[in-house]
This record gives structure tokens, C-alpha cells and sequence, in this order.
């Protein structure tokens, strides 16, 4: 199965990927963060964590040839490649909060925790087992004093990376809500999966 699907912006998609299974995520217009979440397809209790992933990684820079791993202690899927190698590991999915607390929005907006959840519900995934996802084309900087700063996305059109399953999961993929971590505009993401059998 190789059938290309966009993520419309603002929205999200979840789906299963079985083990070796190749997962693309694209940038289809540049400057696009996609936010994505793992889960065990056998044991949704066991999730992706950015905790053990930075540790176990000893970097901050997830890119080619490192693993995402759970809370379990296990790899998830391995990065292999990346054509744009910024990625974002330390903050959180955009939310309601996120906007009234950092962009003094008032009213609805959607967000990337919203739109995890609605697409994870059909899996029996709760509100509260939705962890910090991996923040996918996302330019986040810090300082010498360890400000953090959320930049626009270095990916262009066209940029991708590639994931490789290491054991059945349920994943899903965002197109990013939040105005500052996509230079201002919303654009789609686009994904496609190359199964094994």
C-alpha cells in the first residue's frame, strides 16, 4: 500500500502501522509541523515518551537514525530519513490553554491536542494517556540561560521523514494548530505507508 493521504490543515488522522511498515510524513508546502503520538496497538498503556527518547538518545535533536522510544523502554520506530533534521521533542501539543495562556485567544481554537484526541477516541485512547508528541518539522531554540524560542519550520516543500515501525502500532499525525510553531499560516501534511508482508 503506497495511496498518498493529506492531513487537512488544522485537523488530524490516526491510523495503524504494523511492524517494518514504513511511515513517510510530508511537507508538502513548507514551513508545516506535524505532531505525532505512538501508542502499543497490543498494550495502548505503552506510549511514545519524549523523557526516554532524549535520555537514551543523549541528544535533544532527533533526526536519522534514532529511535523513538516508549515509556516501557522500548524502540517504537526508528527514524530512517530525514530530510530536513529539525524536530521538536520538548513541548507539548497546542491546546485550549496553550492559546489563553500564551496567545491571550479568547473563544474556540483548534489545537493539536484536540485533534489528537477526537482522532485517538475510536481506539479507546483517553483524554489524559495522550502524551507529549514528537513534534515533527518543529524549529524550537533556547538560549545560553535555556529560553525557549518556537520559530518558523526549516522544512521547504517537498521535505519528508521516515519512520520505521518496530512494533505494531496505533500512530496519528497532526497538521499543526498553533500560529508561531508554522510561520503564521496553516497548511496541510501529508502522509504515505509502504507495508510489508
Amino acid at each position: 500500500m503506497k495511496e498518498k493521504i493529506t492531513i487537512a490543515k488544522q485537523s488530524g488522522k490516526a491510523f495503524k502501522l504494523k511492524k517494518g511498515d514504513i511511515l513517510t510524513v510530508i511537507d508538502p508546502k513548507g514551513q508545516q509541523v506535524s505532531d505525532m503520538v505512538l501508542f502499543n496497538s497490543a498494550d495502548t498503556k505503552e506510549k511514545v515518551s519524549s523523557g526516554k527518547t532524549l535520555d537514551f538518545e543523549e541528544s535533544i535533536l532527533i533526526t536519522t537514525s534514532n529511535y523513538l522510544w516508549s515509556n516501557r523502554s522500548n524502540k517504537m520506530v526508528e527514524i530512517i530519513k530525514d530530510t530536513n533534521g529539525r524536530n521538536d521533542f520538548l513541548l507539548a501539543p497546542c491546546s485550549k490553554e496553550t492559546f489563553e495562556v500564551m496567545y491571550n485567544h479568547k473563544g474556540y481554537h483548534p489545537s493539536c491536542l484536540e485533534n489528537l484526541y477526537k482522532n485517538l477516541q475510536p481506539f479507546g485512547i483517553d483524554f489524559d494517556d495522550i502524551p507529549n508528541a514528537f513534534n515533527i518539522f518543529m524549529n524550537v531554540q533556547f538560549d545560553l540561560e535555556g529560553k525557549i524560542s518556537v520559530l518558523p519550520p526549516t522544512s521547504v516543500a517537498g521535505d519528508l521523514i521516515q519512520f520505521e515501525a518496530c512494533m505494531d502500532l496505533i500512530v496519528c499525525l497532526t497538521a499543526c494548530s498553533a500560529e508561531d510553531s508554522n510561520g503564521g499560516s496553516f497548511k496541510p501534511i501529508e502522509y504515505f505507508i509502504e507495508t510489508v508482508y
